[in-house]
C-alpha cells in the first residue's frame, strides 16, 4: 500500500477521531440506520460491516461503501443484496462528491454502512438510490469533521537563554509549535510547516531574519494531524 508520506495531497477532511457517528432516517416506511467510521485502511472500514451485521443481526441489508487514502486511491462499495447499483455506488459518490469546502471534494479515510430495515413499500431503483444518497449525506450534515494536514517538522538548536524569545517571535509570526526538547548545551524547538516548498523557504528566510543568520532550520520528517475547521 501506498505510504501516506508519499502522497500527492498535502491535507484532506475525515471524520474526527472517536466513535462511529450515526443517524437515522425513515423513508416510506424503511428504516435506513447509517454509521460512519474513520478508516484508515481497508481492515478498519471492512470491520465496520461486520460489527453492524452483528449488531442488526435482523436487518435485511447492510450496504456499505468506503474511501481511504489521502489521494483516496482506495474505493469500494457493496449493494449488499439490493438491485445492483442502487445502494453502494450511490452511497460511495456520496461521499467522494462530498464538497469540504465550496468547490473543493476530498473527504477521505471514512466507512460508511446504511443498515436498512424494510418497511413494506416497495422503493423501486430510482427510490433506492435517493434513499441511500440522502441517508449518507444527511449523516454527512451531522458528522464532527476535521481537516487531516501534512506538516514538515523541523528542529532548531538555540541556546537556553535566547530560546523563549525566539519561540515567542515564531509564534507571533503565525507558526505551529511541535513539542520542545532540551540539551545540555541547547533548547531544542520544533517548527511544524505546511509540507511545501514555499512554506519551507519562507520558514528559513523568517530564521535568519530573526537569528541574524546563526540559527538553522533542521528537517525532522512528516506527519498527519488533525486540525478542526
Amino acid at each position: 500500500m501506498k505510504n501516506e508520506d508519499d502522497s500527492r495531497a498535502t491535507t484532506y477532511t475525515t471524520i474526527a477521531a472517536g466513535a462511529d457517528f450515526r443517524n437515522e432516517l425513515e423513508i416510506r416506511r424503511s428504516r435506513f440506520i447509517t454509521v460512519l467510521r474513520r478508516a484508515t485502511d481497508e481492515e478498519i472500514a471492512r470491520s465496520l460491516v461486520s460489527d453492524l451485521r452483528r449488531e442488526f443481526h435482523d436487518a435485511r441489508h447492510h450496504c456499505s461503501a468506503f474511501v481511504i487514502g489521502p489521494d483516496r486511491m482506495i474505493q469500494r462499495s457493496s449493494d449488499d443484496g439490493e438491485p445492483s447499483g442502487t445502494a453502494g455506488v450511490p452511497m460511495l459518490e456520496a461521499l467522494v462528491k462530498r464538497e469540504t469546502s465550496p468547490k473543493v471534494t476530498n473527504l477521505s479515510d471514512v466507512s460508511v454502512v446504511v443498515v436498512r430495515y424494510f418497511g413494506g413499500v416497495l422503493l423501486g431503483a430510482g427510490g433506492l438510490v435517493r434513499a441511500y444518497s440522502e441517508s449518507v449525506s444527511a449523516a454527512l450534515d451531522l458528522a464532527p469533521l476535521v481537516q487531516r494536514r501534512r506538516l514538515r517538522l523541523c528542529s532548531i538548536d538555540v541556546p537556553h537563554a535566547e530560546a523563549g524569545r525566539l519561540e515567542n517571535e515564531l509564534r507571533g509570526a503565525g507558526y505551529v509549535m511541535a513539542e520542545t526538547g532540551y540539551e545540555a548545551r541547547d533548547t531544542v524547538l520544533r517548527v511544524a510547516l505546511p509540507d511545501d516548498a514555499g512554506a519551507i523557504s519562507e520558514a528559513h528566510a523568517r530564521l535568519a531574519s530573526l537569528t541574524a543568520g546563526t540559527l538553522e532550520l533542521l528537517p525532522q520528517g512528516t506527519e498527519w494531524v488533525d486540525v478542526p475547521y
